[in-house]
């Protein structure tokens, strides 16, 4: 069995740091058995990997390659919160905001480039509930956001208590 990193590596990832808040709040909290993320922008390397509305200056395709990016970068304030990406029992919700054009409607496609890394790496705990909401507008003019809950255990494995 492979934990969360090493599927990550065989996809030809690794967790990044945590991208730096770009206001006051901080990348993630804990309370109790869950962890809920703030919102992660399509940030690599301390940039935007591109800025625009989706269905104008951003395809689709470039706009689910940020949403996994998102995705990626909410998986790297979880693990500074929990410090073990295997102590993720589930991703119990994940919220993708897509900055769009009014005619777009395909924020649900956007959204699963998160939701399908998140089953790659987390495997059955990576199904999760789901929104995917079209915006006008998002911090630093992105085409995306994500945040995302999961629910972690003391124990490594995922195993909460109820699961």
């Amino acid at each position: 069995m492979t934990g969360p990193e090493e599927r990550l590596a065989a996809m030809g990832l690794t967790v990044p740091d945590v991208p730096a808040p770009v206001a006051s709040y901080v990348p993630a909290v804990r309370t109790g058995d869950l962890v809920l993320t703030s919102g992660q922008l399509p940030m690599r390397m301390g940039e935007l990997i591109t800025t625009g509305k989706v269905g104008g200056e951003v395809t689709a395709e470039e706009a689910y390659a940020c949403a996994q990016q998102c995705a990626l970068n909410a998986i790297a304030a979880v693990k500074a919160e929990i410090g073990d990406l295997s102590r993720v029992a589930r991703v119990v919700k994940v919220v993708a905001y897509v900055a769009s054009t009014p005619d777009f409607t395909g924020q649900p496609g956007v959204a699963n480039g998160a939701s399908e890394l998140l089953g790659e790496v987390f495997g059955d705990a990576g199904r999760h509930a789901r929104a995917a909401v079209g915006v006008p507008v998002l911090p630093l003019d992105a085409p995306v956001e994500v945040e995302i809950t999961v629910e972690v255990s003391d124990a490594p494995g995922g195993a909460a208590a109820g699961v």
